[in-house]
């Protein structure tokens, strides 16, 4: 016990010992460094002072320019000055806590603490515009931003790069005041940079928060930033203010406010994103005719009115928001042909002051109301914008009203021409020449990373928009359905009677877009469907739970099921909801209380959710849906997401996957598979009868239970066991047909992507 002690005392005097000269020895260090410093330091004030006496003989006079709290002389030759101020070792500030190597206070105007010169006149020479983008928008700014600045301004050269290409090392030892960096970024998930951006969003982080790096590091850089996202979500913007505060803390000099685009109409101060960009375009091509830095107060009146950003860069805002921002408006192409033409901006610009009346936030609204007094309701804003209907109509959509679609499906195409059905026709019989893909909300509680509508769309936890009777779309979606069928009259390969039986559709999937479930008067669409004898299948997000138990009976009823635990499905669907863990695993009991047919769906997606069997089978004891859907992943061919074809599974992946999760769940098997559609059909085993499956529906029978619900006001009820009917031999699993009806005649494509809307 002893010799232990003693060898405790022995390390603690050799450690004591050796912390004491190294102390002394740092000391001595610092001393010399300090020394060395102001040595410098005077040999700079002498430089300079010969510097101004020379130019003083020579007849020139010194410019004034103003400082904060005082005046200070500049002399005319001020590359020479910098020059020498250069030469200055950059001391830490660990190192130099009470004063600088420029020999001033921090409190008298030190290097570190003085407020930015203004340019005093320079011309850029050239432009440099980065951009960071997770599915294109971002990207097709910065062309468009190329192309106006171009067309006006004066610069010797533009350039446009991915900041994925960004070298620090290049950046720094190039940075020049003759250059302007421009920074066009939007938010992912999370607020986190998009994936092309997080190397110099960390090199930011990492420079700021370096005590080895001066904080006149970037005193060369001039810059202006555009971030895009949507206030809806969580951390709108947040990458964007982040890296304009990170860069102004190492002295960079901003030449504009930082411009913030708002994806949500309601709430962006000039109509939209696209608005919000051509506003600060206008502003961007002022600043550089105005050749001057702006001074700091004004950027901090111009910035007073934004959420601040933490140290950590998390928004600390009052009111809750939500968004991309998953780049956030990023909705739009690589190839910006979704980005207003460049003749257009100048148009957008004019507009602007007149669409900032109309869209005043809500909260903004109320206020002004009960300020003057008016009595009068908020005006409530179209869903559909000008530019999100002509993005859709481009894709074929014909818009319903202010927030309704219709489409015609490929798969309706296909079986006009006798090429066979989409998979409900193996799975459940739908006649797909006769089905009817519609919606009456293009706007979504999510924005999924597989999500083949490239994050266009609104997004919102509640119905805030003008709101279109159910009547109208009704009317209007069997009408634009039927017009797009006559388009089809004489089409070589059309069949005379599928063409006839399409001019009156049977089926209504609401699925096509956005969150069916999220419109108030939903209930009142489905009895005007089923009252034009139409069955209806209508797929929900799993974020509504209440709405989903009120809601009415349904041919047959679909939940996303897109992953099995909270971090996978943050990551896959990117919800608004902060809660939407909880939404989700309620929606799943809510739909077990359902009495009709009830569908989890799965979509695979490689390298996110392939591996979560085991989970999956977890979940389905919540929801006891009557059939599982497995589909792999559909690649739209522009990596809509950050998906590509590698994140596509094969089908043999997908039929494996579903024959493992069938191992866990002893009350279902694989029932029914559709090969062209890369999709498999689990059914539980009460729809099989005396060994043969029951997963198609007698649909005549369904329309007169639901009649008699009706007319009972919801008394007579009815299960899903009661308007079941028999699957044909060629549409269960196993058979050689793998789920292509043989009455039809299979197609081929060649080099054709190959794209499904069912």
């Amino acid at each position: 016990m002893d010799s232990v002690v003693i060898d405790y005392l022995t390390l603690f005097v050799f450690t004591t010992a050796f912390g004491y000269f190294v102390q002394r020895y740092l000391k001595k260090r610092i001393q010399a460094e300090i020394a060395k410093g102001a040595t410098q330091a005077q040999l700079a004030v002498s430089a300079a002072s010969q510097i101004t006496n020379n130019e003083a003989n020579d007849g020139s006079r010194a410019k004034t320019v103003k400082a904060k709290k005082r005046d200070v002389k500049k002399p005319a030759s001020t590359s020479q000055m910098e020059q020498v101020r250069d030469s200055l070792p950059s001391v830490p500030d660990s190192v130099n806590a009470g004063s600088c190597a420029c020999g001033s206070k921090p409190d008298d105007g030190c290097c570190k603490t003085a407020i930015p010169d203004e340019r005093s006149g320079v011309d850029f020479k050239s432009i440099k515009i980065y951009y960071g983008s997770q599915t294109g928008t971002a990207k097709g700014f910065a062309s468009l931003l190329e192309k106006e600045l171009c067309a006006t301004a004066k610069v010797e050269s533009i350039e446009v790069s991915d900041i994925a290409n960004w070298d620090p090392e290049l950046f720094v030892s190039k940075l020049s005041p003759d250059c302007l960096h421009v920074f066009i970024l939007s938010t992912w998930t999370d607020g986190t940079p998009p994936s092309s951006a997080r190397w110099f969003s960390l090199w930011t982080n990492d420079a700021v928060d370096d005590f080895r790096v001066s904080k006149t590091f970037l005193k060369d850089l001039r810059f202006a930033v555009f971030g895009l996202g949507n206030s809806v979500y969580d951390h709108y913007n947040k990458v964007a203010k982040t890296i304009f505060k990170q860069l102004g803390s190492l002295s960079a000099h901003p030449i504009l406010p930082l411009g913030l685009g708002d994806e949500e109409v309601s709430n962006s101060k000039h109509g939209g994103l696209r608005a919000d960009f051509a506003k600060w375009t206008e502003d961007l091509k002022q600043a550089l005719a105005s050749k001057e830095d702006v001074p700091q107060h004004v950027i901090e009146q111009e910035n007073e009115d934004l959420e601040q950003v933490s140290d950590d860069g998390e928004s600390s805002g009052m009111y809750e928001t939500t968004s991309e921002e998953g780049d956030s408006g990023e909705g739009l192409r690589s190839d910006t042909e979704n980005v207003m033409d460049v003749e257009d901006l100048g148009i957008v610009a004019d507009k602007i002051s007149s669409a900032k009346k109309d869209t005043v936030p809500k909260h903004d609204r109320v206020r002004s109301k009960r300020k003057d007094g008016s009595g009068d309701a908020p005006q409530l804003k179209e869903m559909a914008t000008p530019e999100l209907k002509a993005a859709l109509q481009k894709q074929g959509y014909k818009i319903i009203g202010s927030h309704s679609g219709v489409k015609l499906c490929r798969w309706t195409k296909s079986m006009l021409r006798g090429r066979g059905g989409c998979y409900k026709h193996t799975f459940y019989g739908i006649e797909s020449h006769r089905c009817m893909e519609a919606t009456p909300s293009l706007a979504c509680a999510n924005k999924c990373v597989f999500c083949w509508r490239h994050h266009t769309n609104p997004v919102g936890t509640s119905w805030k928009w003008q709101m279109d009777e159910p009547e109208k779309i009704v009317t209007d979606a069997v009408d634009y359905h039927v017009q797009m069928i006559k388009q089809f009259k004489g089409v070589p390969g059309v069949k005379s009677e599928r063409f006839l039986e399409g001019l009156s559709p049977q089926h209504c999937a609401l699925s096509l877009v956005g969150e069916p479930i999220m419109y108030p008067e939903i209930n009142k669409l489905i009895s005007l469907l089923h009252a034009r004898q139409m069955s209806t299948y209508l797929v929900t997000n799993a974020q509504f739970p209440d709405a989903i138990r009120t809601l009415s009976p349904v041919t047959q009823l679909y939940v996303s099921v897109d992953a099995s635990n909270k971090e996978s499905l943050k990551k896959i669907d990117r919800p608004l909801f902060r809660d939407f863990w909880e939404r989700f695993n309620d929606s799943l009991l809510a739909l077990s209380e359902k009495g009709q047919r009830t569908v989890y769906r799965l979509t695979l997606v490689k390298m996110f959710n392939v591996t979560e069997i085991e989970a999956y089978a977890n979940l389905v004891s919540l929801g006891k849906p009557d059939f599982i859907e497995i589909k792999g992943v559909t690649y739209c061919g522009d990596a809509v997401g950050g998906l590509t074809m590698e994140n596509v599974p094969w089908h043999e992946e997908v039929v494996s996957f579903v024959s493992q999760m069938a191992n866990l769940l002893p009350d279902y098997e694989l029932a029914s598979e559709h090969e062209h559609s890369n999709c498999i059909l689990l059914a539980n085993k009460r729809f099989k009868v005396d060994g043969e499956w029951w997963t198609w529906i007698d649909y005549p029978k369904f329309q007169e239970l639901v009649r008699q619900y009706e007319l009972s006001g919801g008394e007579k009820t009815f299960t899903s066991a009661d308007y079941m009917a028999k699957t044909p031999h060629w549409a269960v699993y196993g058979c050689k047909e793998r789920g292509f009806d043989p009455q039809e005649v299979r197609f081929h494509r060649k080099n054709k992507k190959d794209i499904s809307g069912c």
